[in-house]
């Protein structure tokens, strides 16, 4: 089965992500006033109005960046930040279906690229294809191929990619790993991350830190473990039906995962990622793997030396791209703000300054990353290096409702751990999604 067939049934899936959305909102009233309350009141020009869920230390540092950048050109206009946090998007997109159902979008809105970018957006007709902009700024030229296939539908652009993640590091405490007579090198294998995860459970330390409670965290854990054991390509495969969910490794994938789940910190549900991250700072836990935006939040908690990184286990070869990018709305409130905005933030001046702050590395390939820090010179390598692979877990891969099929069967192995029952819903979801 090829990717196009599965493209093909987004407009399906979409249809029934936001009617759960709708669903939602009308059962969550703090969403639905956070959806009225951000549309800005203002004469024609004077407002943008920029929807988010950027709102966590490094995040809003980066946000701010971006809108320090527009603001040197255009310092009469207010800005109007309509972030709304929680769930790495999850939270935000239940709000944004809200507004732009009902007519009332904002100036220009977060999307991650490929499944997410179409389905929610592009297909029911709510962004304007911003090719123009492509052509008269240049950014053909200036942005990965890879990265402008994915935000291309039927030949039109759609999205300026501000930055890129990577989605499968492994962040860990130097001083835990050092204390405990354990070493990290320049990659790990799945086998030596056991083994050190096995020492730390006998000193009595978390080996992993989770946050659960953020629906994509542990989905995310699941796709980095099925990166190690497949590899890139066989991973790939997983989305375009090239790779059975029933494989041999898929099944060692899911063992592997119940592994690490072994000795991860008990409050995991209570925590988001960022809580997470904060145990692995204070060295409570030794490790999480999660998206370099945690490489930000580490910034903005000055914990910079605190921290190593690798690769997620047996994932060197992989590089999981998790791509941010503003849209350019049908009936956006300001449009000549809105097109400035988009011109600002894939400006490589704007991305340069952004990047440092939220994590990423800039998506375009001519930004001057030379005072970049080490640990974002070791995530531009690995882009240039590794192959690029999509994420489920932040929308690219999959369709929203084969994606939430994964959410919820990865929740409830969270519980019970049954690896065969696992397999069998990631197999139905899988079968579903292909008959559309």
């Amino acid at each position: 089965m090829t990717a196009t067939r599965r493209i093909s049934r987004f407009s399906l899936n979409r249809r029934a992500f936001a009617g759960g959305s709708a669903a939602l909102v009308a059962t969550a009233p703090w969403l639905r006033a956070s959806a009225q309350d951000a549309t800005p009141a203002g004469d024609a020009e004077d407002q943008l109005e920029i929807f988010s869920w950027w709102t966590t230390g490094g995040e809003a540092a980066g946000l701010q960046q971006l809108f320090d950048a527009f603001s040197a050109q255009w310092p009469d206009v207010e800005i109007v930040n309509a972030a709304v946090a929680g769930g790495a998007g999850s939270n935000a997109q239940v709000a944004l279906q809200t507004r732009l159902s009902g007519g009332e979008p904002p100036d220009s809105w977060q999307s991650h690229h490929g499944a997410e970018l179409w389905s929610l957006y592009v297909e029911p007709g709510y962004t304007e294809p911003i090719t123009a902009l492509y052509e008269s700024e240049g950014w053909a030229d200036v942005f990965p191929q890879g990265l402008v296939d994915q935000l291309t539908f039927d030949g039109e652009q759609y999205l300026v990619p501000v930055g890129v993640h990577r989605g499968n590091v492994m962040f860990y405490n130097r001083q835990v790993i050092a204390d405990n007579g354990l070493e990290v090198g320049d990659e790990l294998t799945v086998d030596q991350y056991l083994e050190i995860s096995a020492a730390l459970g006998e000193a009595g330390i978390a080996s992993l830190a989770l946050g659960s409670q953020d629906t994509f965290a542990a989905p995310q854990l699941f796709e980095n473990i099925l990166l190690g054991h497949l590899g890139p390509e066989a991973y790939g495969g997983l989305w375009d039906g090239s790779t059975a969910w029933d494989d041999a490794l898929v099944t060692e994938a899911i063992e592997q995962f119940g592994q690490m789940l072994d000795n991860v910190n008990d409050n995991h549900p209570s925590l988001t990622w960022d809580g997470a991250m904060d145990l692995v700072i204070d060295g409570t836990a030794a490790f999480t793997s999660m998206g370099d935006w945690a490489w930000g939040h580490a910034v903005s908690r000055e914990a910079q030396d605190t921290i190593g990184w690798v690769a997620h286990p047996g994932t060197a070869a992989g590089f999981v791209a998790v791509m941010d990018g503003f849209t350019l709305p049908v009936g956006a409130p300001h449009p000549v703000n809105a097109e400035n905005w988009l011109k600002t933030v894939g400006s490589a001046e704007a991305q340069a300054a952004f990047a440092p702050d939220k994590g990423a590395i800039p998506a375009r390939t001519d930004a001057d990353t030379s005072t970049f820090n080490e640990y974002m010179q070791w995530a531009a390598a690995g882009f240039s290096e590794a192959a690029v692979t999509v994420s489920n877990a932040h929308g690219a891969a999959a369709s929203p409702q084969w994606r939430q099929s994964i959410f919820d069967a990865t929740t409830l192995f969270l519980t019970d751990r049954d690896v065969a029952t696992y397999q069998e819903e990631l197999v139905f979801a899988d079968e579903d999604a292909a008959a559309g």
